[in-house]
């Protein structure tokens, strides 16, 4: 008897549905085919001991699996539950409903208890877009799920609950969350807040007007002096994601499995802060079968890179391409995977190997040679794309021990999404740019115009500083910003002459 039933697999973040096919007929064998990895070869052993301790059995006939379409590579243990339910109805052992109606999938344990998925997500999405009635998977999974509307999401906590479901005996209760109202009740709760930050006024600033103009930022400071402390609360200025955004990181995080255990939407923007020893491929995406990276899983969020110098040279690098055009294409032979990867960019550095500037008076500061030598490890491409440079000094006594608090998250980033909104104004017509930062030098020139004043103020300053010519356009982005805060509508030489302060590293004499 031949029984078709439906799994799903992922690539990239998008879903494609896998037809598993199941045939029994006379003679004892056990063929699986349609380019299963070892995982889904292995299941024959997990999916004989859940069906025995659970009262059923493989039956020992010739059964012929295939996962269609074949020329596609299938990976992963999630397809237990597919192929067991399809053995199951293709052997008479369940007298069902139509089972070709719903996407299944979960992976077995030998007691017949579900493990979860990755991707539960966007296999819902993928499941309601072909018109699928409903989606049965592992309980952990099942809120990630049941975010897709008009899709029945059935939460299965073992083998035996989906049987005695399909045969009518005990049914399962669909899993139905408000989105909109799940989304909005959660919002509102950061783990972390700038009122707990004492002093460091003018990285506060920066800190905004980064947020605001979606500005790539680093931080270069002695050890100890608030670089991380900052560099985390950075999210919690950042306008609210709307449900859009809150849709696209999700489906992301899915795919890897890092939703946690009974959780739906993700709300807060994400905040990633790998390790200086991570490899190209962890940090950027890739592997043989290829998987988000963490400048995808930051994707709508924040990429905090710490002791940006130490990272290997080949690892920034790879960096570049995707700050400009804002996804990872990953190409294999037979495919190409396209991730998103929008988000703003935190690196923070020691201006030294000591980790000092340059002081006569500090026997552990370093010489400008030492301090040049170590900035010589980041490269001038990636200095390129980031905009705001700015020097963090340690915090005094007296303000560490002040107890009055300093300002809100809150505050801040009611500020903050003001300037977006002018932005949001300001590139209506263009759906590839939504802020300041993303400006390329066409747009430059026409919405930042300077006057006169503006122009000679920052002449001087080029010639006085000895600028670099990159720093041109990274001021004049700056500068937009600064005047979107304050609702101007034209840069004014205060907005420029704040906006210089912000390229430490470009400044000639900088080392001392």
């Amino acid at each position: 008897m031949l029984i078709k039933v439906y799994g799903s697999a992922v690539f990239g973040v998008e879903a494609t549905t896998i037809t598993v096919e199941v045939n029994i007929d006379k003679g004892i064998a056990y063929h699986l085919v349609g380019l299963p990895d070892n995982a889904i070869k292995e299941s024959s052993y997990r999916i004989s001991a859940a069906l025995n301790n659970n009262g059923y059995k493989l039956p020992g006939k010739k059964i012929t699996i295939n996962m269609a379409p074949a020329d596609m590579r299938k990976e992963g243990s999630a397809y237990d539950l597919t192929i067991a339910m399809g053995i199951l109805a293709a052997s008479n052992q369940i007298k069902s409903i139509d089972i070709s109606d719903y996407i299944i999938m979960g992976e077995l344990s030998l007691d017949g208890s579900l493990q979860p998925i990755k991707g539960a997500l966007p296999i819902a999405i993928k499941a309601q877009e072909e018109g699928f009635k409903g989606f049965f998977l592992p309980v952990q999974n099942a809120k990630e799920a049941a975010i897709v509307g008009d899709l029945e999401v059935f939460p299965v906590e073992n083998i035996k609950q989906i049987i005695n479901h399909i045969e009518g005996k005990e049914f399962i209760k669909r899993l139905v969350i408000d989105t909109r109202k799940e989304f909005y009740e959660n919002l509102e709760h950061p783990e972390f807040d700038f009122s707990d930050v004492k002093g460091q006024e003018t990285i506060k600033r920066c800190m905004e007007i980064a947020a605001a103009g979606g500005h790539n930022i680093i931080l270069i400071g002695p050890p100890g002096s608030g670089k991380t402390m900052l560099a985390k609360r950075l999210p919690t200025i950042l306008p609210p994601m709307s449900l859009k955004e809150a849709l696209e990181t999700t489906k992301i995080h899915s795919v890897v499995g890092k939703i946690k255990a009974n959780s739906g939407l993700m709300t807060q923007r994400p905040f990633r802060s790998p390790h200086h020893t991570i490899s190209d491929v962890a940090l950027v995406g890739g592997g043989a079968y290829p998987q988000p990276g963490e400048i995808s899983l930051s994707h709508n969020g924040v990429l905090f890179l710490d002791e940006l110098p130490e990272f290997k040279r080949t690892v920034l690098e790879v960096m570049r391409q995707p700050l400009e055009d804002r996804e990872v294409t990953i190409s294999r032979a037979r495919f190409t995977v396209t991730y998103p990867s929008s988000f703003m960019l935190v690196a923070s550095m020691n201006p030294s190997p000591s980790g000092y500037f340059v002081d006569a008076d500090n026997p552990l500061a370093s010489s400008p040679q030492e301090m040049q030598k170590y900035l010589a490890k980041i490269s001038g491409p990636l200095l390129d794309r980031i905009d705001i440079h700015i020097e963090v000094q340690p915090v005094p006594f007296e303000k560490l021990s002040e107890e009055r608090k300093g300002e809100s998250s809150k505050k801040i980033r009611e500020r903050v999404t003001s300037g977006r909104e002018v932005q949001t104004k300001r590139f209506k017509d263009n759906e590839s740019i939504h802020y300041n930062a993303q400006m390329n030098v066409k747009q430059i020139r026409k919405y930042c115009a300077l006057n006169s004043e503006s122009k000679n103020m920052l002449k001087n300053a080029m010639d006085r500083l000895n600028l670099s010519a990159r720093a041109y356009d990274r001021i004049l982005k700056v500068s937009r910003t600064i005047a979107d805060l304050e609702g101007a509508e034209n840069i004014q030489p205060n907005h420029i002459g704040e906006a210089i302060q912000y390229r430490s590293l470009d400044r000639d004499g900088w080392l001392g």
